[in-house]
């Protein structure tokens, strides 16, 4: 772990990252590629040391409220957290100037912030976005080692629902002849219908490689499944977007259960639902308490 000084916080899309780098130890990771000119080891964490104090006048300074999202490229239940509890002085923040929030995690972490999740959520919208792999434990371990499995996830989303806090959950990625068959795409969506999840966003039954994520998604199937990376080779080369072969399959099943399920499928709808600022009224406001 190390600091450094930010100049800012806040994207143009009013997104942020507290914590470059992760701990989590996903073999699929995007966030490691090289076009994001990390100049430092990926599970060497570095924390942006004055990001609280440019929230604060960021927010202070902003004439419209709107939603404020962050972990799109570190997780913000990385462990560290847990000594430093920038995300969680970041939602205090977000709740003191009347602020929607936007969480996007892979971490059961994320219910000990529920209490300040509750009272955003009285006023506006707090979100919490969370990714869904496999159903299967053993497999959640090899693919994602260093965060909770899939069931703490899916306990995290019931408890959410139980609190009146909308959930989206992320069914990303699908590596190819790893997690990409139908017994594990239906239990994924269990999980979200007895969940009641809002919606659930897919890019498509599969993955994306690039330079940096690609080497070490590689390194680690040679780990992992032995003769596995000799057959992505064969069927990919080095492209960039890596379809399952069952991809038609599993995306129909996708779709036809969120339609049965009235949950969200369309990510243009999601990410629209995400970004929209949604003041409550004094009498739901009442009716949430």
């Amino acid at each position: 772990m190390h600091y450094v000084k930010a100049k800012g916080i806040l994207s143009s899309q009013n997104g942020m990252n507290l914590y470059r780098g992760c701990s989590h130890g996903c073999i699929y990771c995007d966030s490691r590629s090289s076009c994001y000119r990390m100049d430092h080891e990926f599970e060497d964490i570095e924390v942006k040391k004055n990001a609280l104090e440019l929230l604060e006048a960021a927010l202070r300074r902003k004439r419209k409220k709107c939603m404020i999202g962050t972990g799109s490229m570190s997780d913000p239940y990385i462990p560290l957290e847990l000594k430093l509890e920038y995300t969680r002085k970041s939602l205090l923040l977000i709740e003191k100037y009347g602020f929607g929030a936007a969480l996007q995690t892979k971490s059961d972490r994320v219910l000990r912030d529920l209490d300040i999740l509750k009272r955003i959520n009285e006023k506006t919208k707090a979100v919490v976005q969370m990714t869904l792999t496999t159903a299967d434990e053993s497999l959640c371990r090899i693919i994602e080692p260093d965060v909770c499995t899939a069931k703490k996830r899916f306990e995290a989303l019931k408890v959410l629902r139980d609190n009146g806090i909308p959930s989206v959950v992320w069914l990303s990625p699908v590596l190819p002849y790893i997690n990409d068959t139908r017994e594990n795409i239906e239990e994924i969506l269990n999980m979200c219908v007895e969940a009641e999840v809002r919606g659930i966003i897919c890019f498509g039954m599969g993955l994306t490689l690039r330079e940096g994520n690609r080497e070490y998604f590689y390194t680690q199937l040679d780990r992992h499944f032995p003769g596995l990376k000799k057959r992505y080779i064969n069927e990919y080369g080095n492209s960039y977007e890596i379809p399952s072969p069952r991809s038609n399959e599993l995306m129909r099943l996708f779709h036809n259960t969120c339609e049965k399920n009235g949950i969200m499928h369309n990510n243009d709808e999601i990410f629209a639902y995400l970004r929209r600022f949604e003041e409550k009224t004094q009498y739901e406001q009442l009716s949430l308490i």
